[in-house]
């Protein structure tokens, strides 16, 4: 039967962003909590466990990664190289503090990075909307009166 988490992990309201990722019981330092993603060429998929992960400057699990090259990966399926002309890589979840019953695993997020300049500009974005809005406001209601 598939399971898309782990046994000692289930999804509820985070206090960083929406929901994320908790532990329902205590789970070691060091521990593989599974498949977060799959890179395959330049396409990165998620997995439930990665796509519910929050992001935390001071987290309590990394990302580790696995190559698996078309070579190796056509040997051990016995498939031929034409039909998988990438490799794959495949990212885990490891907890790197001992986790308490109860709380969210966070990861530093590194498969992108959000630029200042760019959330500059969107805040500069936001409060010309705003003042487009208030004044669009503005002129409506005294064309009421």
């Amino acid at each position: 039967m598939y399971k898309p988490l782990p046994n000692n992990l289930t999804i509820g309201a985070s206090n960083i962003h929406d929901y994320g990722i908790f532990a329902k019981e205590d789970i070691p330092e060091q521990t593989n909590l599974g498949m977060t993603h799959l890179e395959l060429g330049r396409l990165i998929l998620r997995t439930p466990l990665g796509g519910f992960l929050n992001h935390s400057d001071t987290p309590n699990c990394v990302k580790s990664s696995f190559l698996l090259t078309r070579q190796q990966w056509n040997h051990l399926n016995d498939l031929p190289n034409e039909k998988y002309n990438h490799d794959f890589k495949q990212w885990s979840l490891v907890t790197i503090k001992n986790i308490k019953e109860g709380e969210e695993l966070t990861l530093k997020y590194t498969f992108y990075t959000v630029k200042k300049d760019f959330l500059e500009e969107t805040e500069k974005e936001k409060k010309e909307l705003e003042e487009s809005y208030q004044e669009s406001l503005r002129q409506t209601k005294e064309r009421i009166k």
